[in-house]
């Protein structure tokens, strides 16, 4: 395997990850392409079979912790889970180790014990003896069961009988039948066996069964790992690694000490083990259940790990628990993401799987006893949990840092604080730069996914927002007002009279803003081409309004914002439909329509869309393509209406898919509606060429978006954007830029 130290990943997206993963050796092609698609996931006709009255599918993250070191092996760590901080505290904990070594873990043998309890016992010493003479005979009775286990080197290894009594006091014996399992966990296994003997236990002995079942409390399969830290990788800046090291130390012993500390402490040492278990299909409620057990073996519950100060003065830690693992059968066979999670552990043994696990319990409660001694653990988790929040109400990763900081500050670190606060930055932010009051803003630009020209005949169409695409940076001067789009290498000073192009723009907003003679110097910077259908004047539009609003210390909500937009662009292109200024106002996915007024039903996404925008060799001038609709529509108004329904269809049905992450239905989708935009001649022979280069190369779906007659093309590539990005460029084509493609639709 390669070299398990991976940093930054928290910064790529999620198919940057996927991508590295594969580049690394870590993912195989097959399963990189399966995270891609999302195909890891079990089916819904698959979970059926597994249980009963199954109705639906329950999704939790599956991440990875990196940087693992186990008996000199490089590992990367499986994670399914939902609290914050768990990854990020175990990749960290796993990082610091392999300066002293990585983790050194041990499982000296893996049985699982099969109970038959026998009760209504005469003579208790003497139904023991009858049992001990017929170990032999017993042993080979329980192997004969599945004889097949014991020809790969399984099998039982011995049966033990204990005396015990019950509550009113009449005896009882309990037999366990410890079984060698190999790498499958057992637990059908042995039940099978304690059914098949229970009928030679009493025959042998006397009495009745009153059970025959497993016993999780695993104490034949126990598990160690120890590690070391150093006192420099403890430092921080504040702290001494002395410092550290101690507080580590002290707060184990208080939960050795103290049953009400060490049930969380044994709590933060399951959060990995948990996480690990089910990413790699087995049962980590057996394991959760012999944990604890083991914590109470010698009559009051203490902790799975102990802390101290080595001799050398480093930090040494150790964990002790019995873990029963299994890498084949169970839920393997009918859990694609459980083979998917195993794959990426590397284990190739249920031994090599139980080390790793048990490194992983013990990096993770030092994770937690470290975060405890040092900043305080609820300082981190809420920072991670802040984020969760903020990217949760809509937070781009621009706004991201900012968001959060403002959430920490708020002491509400809610989803309604979120938006309240995406909404001021939405609106403007005033800085001072070289001693003026500079006011700035944001917009974003618009894909249209399906619906391009039927939304302006009152269908559906389906579009995604490119977030902060848009900047606008304003401050009052005297005199006339002047703006300046560096990208498209425009300069102008505007003139009050006019009501055409970006001068009619300004004047528009000025009047709607009741600011009529108010100065200001416009500053804008657009990631998006002028005339490539992208939403470039809504934007620009959005953007002013709000930074002039700002500057003269109004506060309009964005549905005032829209409106003044949805003004700018009927100077800009006529009759449009108003999906270019509601996606750049609201910036989120939405199905948009208006039939006299503008309506939407915004679409929560799985994840970032693996969307390519690339631009043709021609500018498309919306109202030039509008008019040119228009005018055919007139003259065949009932072939037109049946197209334009067709795509309301396939918008309607987009919207669907595309909130579900079915990306190869979306694509399909995609398509069809290229067909029908090339049957009312708004694509162009450049268009096609570059749609077919994106399907060539693996997009599921391309099509044109915006008005047509040049433009942009938007393509659908699941797993494969670097393909055909790559492909377009070497045909000529230029593409949105990558920091700007990885805004589109968060």
């Amino acid at each position: 395997m390669s070299d398990s130290r991976i940093s930054g990943l928290y910064k790529l997206s999620v198919g940057e990850r996927i991508r590295q993963l594969e580049k690394l050796g870590w993912l195989s092609s097959a399963s990189a392409g399966d995270l891609h698609a999302g195909r890891q996931v079990v089916s819904l006709q698959a979970a059926d079979k597994m249980l009963e009255n199954v109705v639906g599918i329950f999704g939790l993250p599956l991440a990875i912790a990196p940087n693992f070191l186990v008996n000199n092996r490089d590992c990367i760590v499986p994670l399914v889970v939902e609290e914050p901080s768990i990854v990020a505290g175990l990749s960290g904990a796993a990082a610091l180790a392999r300066f002293s070594g990585g983790f050194v873990a041990r499982l000296d043998e893996s049985l699982l014990a099969g109970q038959i309890h026998v009760v209504g016992i005469g003579d208790v010493d003497d139904a023991l003896k009858s049992l001990a003479d017929a170990r032999e005979y017993l042993v080979a009775t329980a192997d004969a069961v599945h004889p097949r286990m014991k020809k790969r080197g399984g099998g039982v290894r011995d049966i033990e009988f204990r005396a015990l009594q019950l509550p009113n006091g009449s005896p009882l014996i309990a037999v366990h039948i410890l079984v060698d399992t190999g790498d499958a966990m057992g637990a059908n296994l042995v039940n099978t066996i304690c059914e098949s003997l229970a009928p030679s236990i009493t025959a042998t002995c006397g009495g009745d069964v009153a059970l025959r079942i497993l016993s999780n409390l695993t104490d034949r399969s126990v598990c160690t790992a120890s590690v070391r830290y150093s006192i420099e990788a403890l430092a921080t800046g504040d702290m001494s690694g002395e410092q550290v090291r101690d507080g580590i130390v002290v707060a184990s012993q208080i939960a050795d000490v103290d049953p009400y500390r060490a049930a969380t402490h044994n709590k933060g040492v399951m959060n990995g083990i948990d996480a690990l278990a089910i990413a790699t299909g087995n049962d980590w409620r057996a394991i959760e259940a012999g944990a604890h057990a083991f914590a109470a073996r010698d009559g009051r519950y203490s902790t799975l790990t102990k802390w101290s100060v080595d001799s050398d003065g480093s930090l040494a830690g150790s964990i002790e628990l019995p873990i029963k693992l299994g890498i084949v059968g169970g839920t393997l066979a009918s859990n694609p993401a459980a083979a998917l999670g195993l794959a990426i552990s590397g284990a190739e043994s249920a031994e090599q799987l139980s080390e790793l696990m048990a490194a992983v319990g013990l990096a993770q409660n030092f994770a937690a006893l470290r975060a405890l001694a040092t900043s305080g653990i609820q300082k981190g988790h809420m920072h991670l949990h802040a984020r969760s929040v903020a990217m949760t109400a809509g937070a781009t990763e621009a706004e991201l840092d900012n968001v959060v900081e403002k959430l920490l500050a708020s002491g509400e670190v809610k989803s309604w604080k979120a938006g309240e606060i995406l909404d001021n930055l939405h609106s403007a932010e005033s800085v001072i730069e070289n001693d003026k009051k500079v006011t700035k803003a944001s917009a974003a630009g618009k894909v249209i996914l399906l619906g391009e020209h039927a939304v302006v005949y009152g269908r559906h169409a389906l579009a995604v927002p490119i977030s902060d695409a848009v900047h606008a940076a304003v401050h009052p001067v005297s005199g006339r007002s002047e703006i300046v789009v560096k990208e498209w290498r425009l300069k102008s000073v505007v003139d009050a009279s006019s009501t055409d192009g970006i001068d009619g723009i300004i004047n528009r907003i000025l009047q709607e803003l009741d600011a009529i003679g108010s100065g200001f110097a416009i500053d804008v910077s657009s990631q998006l081409p002028r005339g490539m259908g992208l939403g470039s004047s809504a934007a620009i539009a959005v953007a002013i309004t709000r930074a002039i609003a700002g500057s003269l210390g109004m506060y309009i909500d964005e549905q005032r914002v829209n409106d003044i937009s949805y003004a700018c662009e009927k100077l800009a292109h006529g009759t449009p439909s108003g999906v270019d200024n509601t996606l750049s106002c609201f910036a989120e996915a939405m199905l948009f329509k208006n039939d006299g007024a503008l309506k939407f039903e915004t679409l929560e996404l799985r994840a970032q869309l693996p969307l390519v925008i690339a631009f043709s060799h021609q500018v498309g001038l919306t109202h030039e393509q509008v008019a040119g609709v228009r005018s055919r529509y007139d003259e065949d108004s009932a072939r037109y209406e049946n197209l334009f329904d067709q795509i309301d269809r396939l918008s309607r049905d987009g919207a669907i898919a595309l909130a579900a992450g079915r990306y190869e239905e979306l694509g399909r989708l995609m398509n069809v509606c290229q067909g029908l935009l090339n049957a009312i001649q708004v694509s162009t022979p450049d268009l096609e060429n570059m749609i077919a280069i994106a399907r060539e190369n693996g997009a599921v779906g391309a099509k044109l978006t915006g008005a047509g007659g040049g433009g942009s093309i938007v393509a659908l590539c699941p797993g494969v954007e670097y393909d055909v990005r790559s492909a377009l460029y070497r045909a000529g084509y230029a593409t949105l830029g990558s920091s700007t493609a990885e805004r589109v639709a968060r």
